[in-house]
C-alpha cells in the first residue's frame, strides 16, 4: 500500500473517530437532547432499553393494520340499519389464532380454585354456565355434563361465558404470561404456593407491591442502588390481553391482505374468504363447507357418511381453513364477544382511527404518601372510573353531537303517543324494543355488548363479519365464545 493511501486511511479514521466522539450524533446510546450517555453509571445511570421490540405473546398472531371499509356489504335482511359502511383505520394489533378452548378456560378455573382458597366465590363466579345447553324441546342435557369437562371436547371453544367473565379471563391471562416472562428472565422463581390476594399481578408488581419468590433482581446502573425490579420501560412485560374491539375483529376477519395489490382491494369480501359462496372453491377440497353453520331448517351437519359441516354443535377450533391472517373460525363455530357497547348509530359517532364505543377512563387512586388505596376482588389495584359520557360531553360540546342511548340519537329515540307503531320508525326494527301496554322501551343500554361471527346455530347471513348483534354483558349462550387481543406497540409490521 502506498504512503499516500496509508495517510488517507489514517486521516479518514481520525475524522470518523472525532465525529463519533465529539458530535455523537449517530450514537443511539447518547441523548440527542443533552449529549449524556444512556446506561452509564458515571452519568447517573439513566437506563434506556435500546432496540427493544414487542414479543409475540402465547397464542397470538400479528394483524398488520390499515384502512378498510367497515360496515354492511349485503342487504340488511334484519332491517336494523345499524352498520352503515364507512372508511376507518385500524392500527396493528395481535389476536388469538383460535377461539379460547375449554382446556384453556379449565386451566384458568384450576388456578382460581388453587389460589383463592379463602374466597371460593371467586371460583364459583368464574364458572361457565353449562345450563345454556338445555333446550325445552330438545334433548341436549348430555352436553350440560360433558361438553366443558370431557377431554374429547378439550379443543372445542368454551361457551356459556358472559362478556364480564371473558374480560376477567383476559386479565388473568395477562398476569400469568407476564409472570412466566419474569420467571424465564430469572427474576422470579415459580411460586405454586401463592394464596388469596398474595398472588402475582402485573400492576401490583410494577407498583412494587408484589412480594413473591424473587430469585434475583436486575442489576441497577444507578449509583445509589445496586439492584432493581423490572419496569415497563425495560420492554420485557407484555401489554394486557383483552377482548378485541368491534373494528379490530371485523378487520381481522376479512383479512384483506390476501386480496390487495399495491393498496388496491380488487375484490371486497363477503366472508373471511374469497368469493360469494360458502363452499371451498379449491380443487383439492372443492364443495366442502368453509365454516360450521346451519345450512337449512334442521340441517346442522349434513348427511351421515359425508358430514360436510363436520359438527352437529361446535367443533375443534382448528377445523376448516384459516383466513389470510392465519386465524381460524372467524366465521361459524361460535359467535365471539367484542369489547364494544352496542349502539345502533355507532357508525355515525365513532372516530375514524381505531373506532371504539365503550370507553371507561381509569385513574389509580393513591393516598398522600403515594400508596395505593385498595385492590379489587382479584387483588388488582383499585381504580376510580370516569364514564364515557363525561368525556363525550366535554369532547362534543361544540359539535352538538350525542353519545348515549338516552340523549336523542335518531335510531334510539322513543317516540311518545298511543298511536305510535314500530312501522312509523323507519330507522330501526322492533327487535330493539319491548312493548308493555302500548308503551315502548329500548333494549339498548350501557350493558349491551356486541357479538359477531355467526355460529353453529346461525344461517349463512351471520357469517358475514359486518353483521352485528348484541346481548347483555352478564348473559351467556351455547353459541357465544371469545378470543383475546393485544395492542401492537412499535413498528406496525413487526420485525
Amino acid at each position: 500500500m502506498s504512503r499516500f493511501r496509508i495517510l488517507s486511511v489514517i486521516l479518514i479514521s481520525a475524522l470518523i473517530l472525532f465525529s463519533c466522539k465529539g458530535g455523537k450524533r449517530g450514537d443511539s446510546n447518547v441523548s440527542q437532547t443533552t449529549g449524556w450517555s444512556y446506561n452509564d453509571p458515571d452519568n447517573g445511570g439513566f437506563e434506556v432499553a435500546l432496540g427493544a421490540e414487542q414479543k409475540t405473546g402465547p397464542g397470538l398472531v400479528l394483524i398488520e393494520g390499515g384502512r378498510f371499509t367497515m360496515g354492511r356489504i349485503e342487504q340488511d335482511v334484519m332491517f336494523d340499519w345499524n352498520n352503515s359502511p364507512r372508511t376507518v383505520t385500524v392500527s396493528s394489533f395481535y389476536m388469538d389464532e383460535t377461539e379460547v378452548r375449554n382446556v384453556d378456560y379449565r386451566e384458568y378455573l384450576f388456578w382460581l380454585k388453587r389460589v383463592y382458597k379463602d374466597y371460593p366465590e371467586v371460583f364459583r363466579r368464574a364458572l361457565p354456565d353449562t345450563l345454556v345447553w338445555r333446550s325445552p324441546m330438545g334433548f341436549n342435557d348430555p352436553y350440560v355434563q360433558y361438553y366443558f369437562r370431557h377431554p374429547a371436547y378439550n379443543n372445542y371453544p368454551v361457551v356459556g361465558v358472559s362478556w364480564v367473565k371473558a374480560n376477567d379471563y383476559c386479565l388473568w391471562r395477562t398476569d400469568r404470561v407476564n409472570e412466566q416472562l419474569l420467571i424465564d428472565e430469572g427474576e422470579l422463581n415459580p411460586d405454586p404456593n401463592q394464596l388469596n390476594e398474595k398472588n402475582f399481578n402485573t400492576e401490583a408488581y410494577l407498583a412494587g407491591q408484589y412480594e413473591g419468590v424473587v430469585n434475583r433482581l436486575r442489576e441497577s446502573l444507578n449509583p445509589n442502588q445496586t439492584e432493581r425490579r423490572t419496569n415497563f420501560e425495560d420492554g420485557l412485560l407484555l401489554p394486557a390481553y383483552r377482548l378485541p374491539t368491534e373494528a379490530e375483529w371485523e378487520f381481522a376477519a376479512y383479512a384483506l391482505r390476501g386480496n390487495t395489490y399495491e393498496e388496491r382491494i380488487y375484490e371486497r369480501r363477503i366472508y373471511p374468504w374469497d368469493g360469494h359462496n360458502v363452499r371451498n372453491a379449491a380443487k383439492k377440497s372443492r364443495g366442502e363447507m368453509m365454516a360450521n353453520f346451519v345450512r337449512g331448517r334442521g340441517d346442522m351437519m349434513g348427511v351421515a357418511g359425508s358430514l360436510n359441516d363436520n359438527g352437529s354443535i361446535t367443533t375443534d377450533v382448528k377445523s376448516y381453513w384459516p383466513n389470510d391472517y392465519g386465524l381460524y373460525c372467524m366465521a361459524g363455530n361460535v359467535n365471539e364477544w367484542v369489547q364494544d357497547v352496542y349502539r345502533p348509530m355507532t357508525s355515525q359517532d365513532v372516530d375514524g382511527f381505531n373506532p371504539y364505543r365503550g370507553n371507561v377512563f381509569t385513574d389509580l387512586r393513591r393516598d398522600a404518601n403515594g400508596q395505593v388505596v385498595g385492590k379489587d376482588r382479584l387483588g388488582r389495584l383499585y381504580v376510580d372510573t370516569v364514564k364515557d359520557a363525561d368525556v363525550a360531553n366535554r369532547y362534543n360540546y361544540q359539535r352538538g353531537d350525542y353519545r348515549n342511548y338516552r340523549d336523542g340519537d335518531l335510531a334510539s329515540s322513543i317516540l311518545s303517543g298511543s298511536d305510535w307503531t314500530v312501522e312509523d320508525n323507519k330507522q330501526g326494527s322492533s327487535r330493539m324494543y319491548i312493548q308493555e301496554e302500548k308503551e315502548y322501551y329500548t333494549l339498548i343500554n350501557d350493558n349491551a355488548r356486541v357479538y359477531k361471527g355467526g355460529s353453529w346455530r346461525d344461517r349463512a347471513y351471520w357469517l358475514n363479519p359486518s353483521t352485528r348483534r348484541f346481548l347483555d354483558q352478564e348473559s351467556s349462550r351455547d353459541d357465544i365464545g371469545f378470543r383475546c387481543a393485544m395492542i401492537r406497540v412499535g413498528s406496525p409490521s413487526g420485525l
